[in-house]
């Protein structure tokens, strides 16, 4: 038990460090940085069924709050059933329940789950929103031109289920590939700095063999 409260207290103080310590070229971990190690670290949690990891994520994920917004992709053929608002991004709520069943039987864990839930911080609204939406196995989704301002970090990220594979592709108003996450995983996220003001188009494509919903979200 004594290693087991070591690793929580390493985990649960390494997330609230994550902001400070992953490197990110001149400015402090954003939003959309830390929904993604969040996911990763849930994502992993599940795999290797370790609560640890899953109350390390949901920490994370309680520090976030994004504002839904009605967005749909352009084209998209044989779109799925609209998801229930439930399915994406997942939340804190969520992760803690995963964590709480694989912990059952560890008093002193799901102590600290309890006190988690019982936490009055609230995640505080940054800017960034997100849409859910639902994607065809092997279908691409893409979005009408976002604005971004020239000069300032801009921001991608899309969660789907944790058996789905989504790629991520961003292009400039000329077409041009500016970004690309392709690797092989339920999350993707891209950042890049425009050296111009103007739309950029977003791609989500579905690797996977079965539809999912994902959400989109933006700064």
């Amino acid at each position: 038990m004594f290693s087991k409260s070591l690793r929580l207290a390493f985990c649960l103080t390494a997330a609230s460090l994550l902001p400070m310590s992953l490197p990110f070229p001149a400015q402090a971990q954003t939003p959309l940085q830390t929904a993604e190690i969040s996911a990763q670290l849930f994502l992993s949690g599940v795999e290797s069924e370790d609560p640890i990891l899953i109350v390390a994520a949901a920490k994370l994920r309680k520090s976030l709050h994004f504002q839904q917004t009605d967005r749909a992709p352009i084209s998209a053929a044989e779109v799925p059933p609209e998801p229930p608002a439930e399915t994406a991004p997942l939340g804190w709520h969520a992760m803690l329940d995963v964590a709480a069943e694989l912990a059952a039987g560890d008093d002193a864990l799901l102590g600290i789950i309890d006190d988690i839930r019982a936490e009055n911080t609230k995640g505080v609204a940054t800017g960034q929103v997100y849409s859910i939406t639902s994607i065809r196995a092997g279908g691409t989704d893409t979005y009408p031109p976002l604005p971004y301002t020239g000069g300032e970090y801009a921001e991608v990220y899309v969660e789907g289920q944790a058996a789905t594979d989504l790629n991520l592709y961003v292009q400039d108003a000329k077409g041009r590939l500016v970004c690309s996450d392709t690797d092989i995983s339920a999350i993707a996220y891209c950042g890049w700095r425009p050296a111009t003001t103007e739309g950029f188009t977003i791609i989500v494509k579905n690797k996977g063999t079965a539809a999912s919903p994902y959400s989109l979200i933006t700064n």
